[in-house]
Formats: structure tokens, sequence, C-alpha cells
């Protein structure tokens, strides 16, 4: 299975931000649409990404409030990137060796999307779930012995 399938799944709805803005709005917004990551652009380019990993450091940084700093001061300034024909597997080690919940996909310098943990796990266990309905059709659709035998 490769990201381009995940992605296909997902939708491409993308969320972005500005280096430049306030990391407060960038919670405000991870609130409400409910996501755990925005990609940071820059005159048409990726460069970074602000997770909710983030904001809980600022948050401890500044003993409970977000702060007044930018996106810029607290964003991952160098996140991974994968592209739509990483394999699933490869993107599963990079998110547990590299400790990343979210990773950007990129064709060249067009970004795609962003998967997430979730994603993955929910990818993976479709296949799985798909596998075993499919081994299980098989088995029940077995030729009996006495069949066979008549042949």
């Amino acid at each position: 299975m490769k990201v381009s399938e995940i992605l296909q799944v997902k939708g491409s709805i993308l969320y972005t931000i500005s280096p430049d803005q306030p990391l407060a709005d960038a919670a405000n917004t991870m609130a409400e649409k409910d996501i755990g990551s925005l990609v940071v652009m820059e005159f048409g380019d990726l460069v970074g990404m602000l997770t909710f990993r983030e904001v809980l450091r600022a948050l401890h940084e500044n003993q409970g409030t977000v702060g007044g700093g930018t996106v810029r001061k607290h964003m991952d300034d160098h996140p991974i990137t994968v592209t739509p024909d990483t394999d699933v597997n490869e993107v599963r080690r990079i998110m547990l060796e590299k400790h990343a919940r979210y990773l950007p996909v990129m064709n060249a310098k067009t970004i795609l999307g962003v998967i997430s943990f979730y994603d993955v796990a929910r990818a993976v266990l479709e296949a799985q779930s798909f596998e075993n309905r499919m081994l299980k059709a098989y088995i029940r659709d077995w030729p009996a012995e006495a069949e066979q035998a008549t042949d």
C-alpha cells in the first residue's frame, strides 16, 4: 500500500497557517477544526509544521498560556516528508523511529496533504480486515474431500 492510497481515502482538506501569525491563532484554529497539526506555508512553500506537541511545549514554557510568540518561533522548521509513492510500511517505520505523528506528503515542491498516525493505522487495519475476509471466504469455499475424490 502506498501513501497515495491513504490520501485518496482521507481526502484533500489541508489546513495551513503563515509562520508570522500568532501561536494563539494557530491553537484556536486547531481547536475549532479539531485537528492536531497545521502546515506552515510561506510564499507558497512548506516551511514547517505545527502540531499539538509544539503548542503544549509553548504552554509549558509560558506557565499555562501560549504567550505572544508567533508560529515561526514554535514550529518544526524541518519536518520529515514523504511522497505519494512511499510504502506504508516505510511510513510506519519513520513515524515510530522519529516520533512523528503527522507527515506532509510532497510531490516535488507541491504539498498534496498530511497523513497522520491515525490515518496510517486505519489504512493498515482496513487492509488487514479485507485480507482476513478474503482468506475466510477462500477457506469457506474450499472443496470438500468427497467432491475432490469423485473428480
